[in-house]
């Protein structure tokens, strides 16, 4: 019983051929045939959730299972209920997985602790987000024409994130499975949102324009605006002067350099509708490939 914790611990090589199967077969059939199983998924968030949660539950029904969601204000959490009890209760209902997202790290970890099913980590403070990164990297192998996946196939490629990388789960889980893949990756925010200790692998700068030059990928993170109450910003408005991913910066990147985005996106902040609508971004095809990787996962950790 295979748990989804971390992005370093996925095998990334079958998941790519997985979803890419899953995006092959329902090219040929938009709506399958589905083999309803007599099992529940359950997909626990503790935080909102639009894309994450709706490709798990998409996921959940190709693989015929019923999704069963659950968010922390209609649970006993609400009533003071531990993380490992309501595990323990959903065990103990039968259900066959479930897909985790909670505000601290380290949750998933104490929810396999006591967990007969696979965990699936769906994001967990600003830890990491496996599935995520997995998602991104399946859309780069699509847009690099899939070469072999067993490979460090991204070598010679620069890898761009720009965006608040102290309280990024996306950025941490992206940065394993993009080096592992040969990529070099750089790191970008303003000082008060870089980590409080360098990320292993990665080029950290101050400098947008450094990162993102002769970048083959540019990534914009979200801005979260509580950052400002936070004293962590100064203004938008000096973000969008020294951050924001727009058409002037991009032509600093190389000619071919595709843009993406992990969602939801803060247009006019991070990123231009320019941009993030042109014929550079990769942001629509990340959404669409997020079904056929959660479908992956799904597969993996509940046949395995």
């Amino acid at each position: 019983m295979p748990h989804v914790l971390t992005a370093a611990a996925l095998p990334v090589a079958e998941l790519l051929r997985r979803a890419d199967t899953w995006r092959e077969r329902l090219a040929a059939a938009p709506h399958p045939p589905i083999q309803p199983k007599a099992a529940l998924v359950a997909l626990l968030f503790y935080e909102p959730s639009t894309r994450t949660r709706a490709a798990f539950e998409q996921a959940a029904v190709l693989l015929g299972y019923h999704p069963l969601v659950i968010t922390a204000e209609s649970s006993s959490v609400a009533k003071g209920e531990s993380l490992q009890d309501t595990v323990r209760t959903l065990n103990a209902q039968g259900i066959c997985a479930i897909v985790l997202r909670h505000p601290h790290a380290g949750a998933p970890w104490l929810a396999a602790q006591v967990s007969n099913a696979p965990i699936l980590n769906a994001g967990d403070g600003a830890h990491e987000h496996p599935t995520q990164a997995l998602l991104d990297l399946y859309t780069l192998w699509l847009h690099f024409g899939k070469p072999d996946p067993a490979t460090r196939w991204l070598s010679g490629r620069k890898i761009a994130i720009v965006g608040d990388i102290r309280h990024s789960r996306v950025a941490r889980s992206n940065l394993i499975l993009l080096t592992q893949a040969g990529a070099e990756v750089w790191l970008c925010a303003p000082p008060t949102l870089q980590p409080d200790a360098p990320l292993p692998n990665a080029h950290h700068t101050h400098d947008a324009d450094e990162a993102v030059r002769n970048a083959d990928v540019v990534m914009a993170l979200r801005i979260q605006t509580e950052r400002m109450q936070q004293g962590l910003l100064p203004s938008l408005d000096a973000y969008r002067r020294d951050y924001q991913i727009n058409p002037e910066r991009l032509r600093l990147a190389k000619p071919t350099c595709m843009v993406m985005h992990p969602g939801p996106i803060q247009r006019g902040i991070e990123i231009t509708d320019e941009v993030a609508d042109g014929e550079q971004s990769l942001i629509l095809a990340q959404v669409r490939n997020g079904v056929y990787v959660r479908a992956a996962v799904l597969e993996w950790a509940t046949e395995t």
